[in-house]
């Protein structure tokens, strides 16, 4: 008696067992992230190829993809030299002839398969060889065994995927047919009936079943890659819906299983440093401000997301939301993504500090022996009142005494993890983040569905706007033109490259190589 118990399809079934799979190709697909069976049925393509249209051989264009139906009038091995070899294929219509070429083959499947008088349907990007003859390199085939056939991947609109080494577009599409032929009645809904009558949405199977293989004589390649079909929209829709339900989620949760510390924020200390400053807050930072107070006056801790574009004043909005904790007799913390930016805000904020009797900490990475122990000491002692440093803040060798407020500078620099475990330094401490990257209002609002938003849409009086250019590195003369007339008025000019030396992987302009070209053109510098 067999023992094996049967065991229910599953859309968490390994990809593994799938037809056409199989335990090497499995290796292939895990590369993709590619285990089970749903993760497939979200491996959408990134584009389509329009195969549907049909030619003739003597329509064919030099350059241009196309497809067409011919039949093979000869097939077999050239050879060029002692190692070098090609499978030839002639193949006939109507209308003329042209070759295709096969570099990587197995000889006696390719004499099997392009037998003399079998037909077929090839897709390819013709070239003119030194012949001057049309000629196609490796393209896609389909044999036709019959007047009925089906044709898979060709006289269609076809999809095509990210792939890896060993893995071709075909075995993909291959195995995306087998799964969807078994597992789609498996698919649930997962948005709501009224939003899908109301919308006129397509049911969740026959989304992804539209999205992997869609019907030609419904929508054009440009449609797809526009993403106006009825099951990209629908697809898009799924996904905006979740991320909203589960943010929504995360918000609830929050609201009801922490509290905080609720501050005081009308101390004397704000009033002292506002009156350090040189200038008048805008009316952008005052109501951001408000906002942020009466979050802190609540025991529920705030979460905020401040957003504004460079120089719009969020550090100092961020200074005075630090002070309000110091006055309420908490540790700070402000974390930064890097050393540069953290010691930039250290000696910006410390004059301040020594004004109003504060103590101030800078943590980075290149704190060494006694100066380090000194600093973690005082910050576990409580005698630091504000921290500023990078990611070295959520090392489990610095301990507060009583974090209550954080503050997280270009947030997306930080990974949730490194948010959080600053947040376990304290008893639910309060969380304000600052970015300066530009997100539209209605976006921001969808992304940070579980936090609250602010806009800081106003510059300070006498604040250049900020100009942004584009030159293409054949404008590269015009670029240092401008450079030059900036630092003919004093100003500084900063280079950016994505690396510091030359690589022999990437093709990237490196700073060491920019340096030297820059020296020589500005040789008085």
């Amino acid at each position: 008696m067999n023992s094996t118990r049967w065991k229910k399809p599953s859309l968490d079934d390994p990809i593994q067992f799938i037809k056409g799979v199989g335990p090497k190709k499995a290796l292939l697909l895990q590369k993709l992230q590619l285990k089970a069976i749903e993760d497939f049925l979200y491996f959408l393509p990134f584009r389509y190829e329009d195969r549907s249209q049909l030619k003739t051989i003597s329509n064919l264009i030099p350059d241009e993809f196309a497809t067409f139906i011919a039949e093979v009038l000869s097939s077999g091995t050239i050879y060029m030299g002692r190692r070098k070899r090609v499978f030839e294929v002639i193949f006939q219509d109507e209308t003329g002839t042209t070759r295709a070429k096969f570099f990587r083959f197995n000889e006696t499947r390719m004499m099997e398969k392009f037998e003399t008088g079998e037909k077929f349907i090839i897709f390819g990007k013709p070239a003119v060889n030194k012949r001057s003859q049309l000629e196609i390199v490796h393209p896609d085939t389909e044999r036709i065994t019959g007047e009925t056939t089906i044709p898979f991947e060709i006289g269609k609109i076809v999809p095509v995927y990210h792939t890896t080494e060993g893995l071709h577009q075909k075995s993909i599409r291959s195995i995306l047919n087998n799964v969807l032929e078994k597992y789609l009645p498996l698919v649930e809904e997962v948005i709501p009936e009224d939003l899908l009558s109301r919308h006129k949405f397509l049911s969740r199977s026959e989304a992804f079943n539209q999205v992997h293989f869609p019907a030609s004589e419904d929508y054009t390649a440009k449609d797809l890659a526009k993403f106006k079909t009825p099951a990209q929209k629908r697809l898009i829709f799924e996904e905006l819906f979740l991320i909203q339900i589960g943010l929504a989620f995360k918000k609830k949760h929050a609201g009801e299983i922490q509290t905080g510390t609720a501050f005081k924020t009308r101390g004397d200390l704000i009033k002292r440093f506002i009156k350090l400053l040189p200038f008048q807050l805008t009316k952008a930072q005052k109501r951001v401000l408000a906002d942020i107070m009466e979050d802190l006056e609540k025991e529920k801790p705030m979460n905020r997301l401040i957003q504004g574009d460079v120089g719009c004043g969020k550090t100092i909005v961020a200074l005075i939301t630090l002070f309000t904790g110091v006055d309420n007799e908490k540790q700070t913390a402000l974390m930064v993504p890097t050393e540069i930016l953290a010691e930039q805000h250290y000696l910006n904020i410390r004059p301040y500090c020594d004004a109003l009797g504060i103590e101030l900490a800078l943590v980075t990475g290149t704190l060494k022996g006694k100066e380090r122990e000194a600093v973690y000491q005082d910050i576990e002692s409580g005698k630091t009142r504000i921290t500023i440093g990078t990611h070295s803040l959520v090392q489990k060798e610095i301990k507060f005494k009583n974090l209550g407020l954080a503050v997280v500078d270009e947030q997306h620099r930080f990974g949730v993890l490194q948010r959080e475990a600053l947040g376990k330094k304290g008893n639910n401490p309060h969380l304000l983040i600052m970015t300066a990257t530009p997100i539209p209002r209605s976006l921001a609002l969808t992304i940070y569905g579980d936090m609250d938003v602010s806009f800081l849409d106003e510059f300070p009086p006498g604040r250049q706007l900020i100009t942004t250019q584009v030159f293409y590195e054949k404008q590269q003369d015009k670029a240092y033109e401008l450079m030059e007339s900036q630092m003919k008025q004093g100003r500084q000019a900063f280079v950016v490259c994505p690396l510091i030396e030359e690589s022999e992987v990437m093709d990237l302009k490196a700073a060491v190589t920019i340096f030297e070209s820059i020296q020589e053109r500005f040789p008085e510098l």
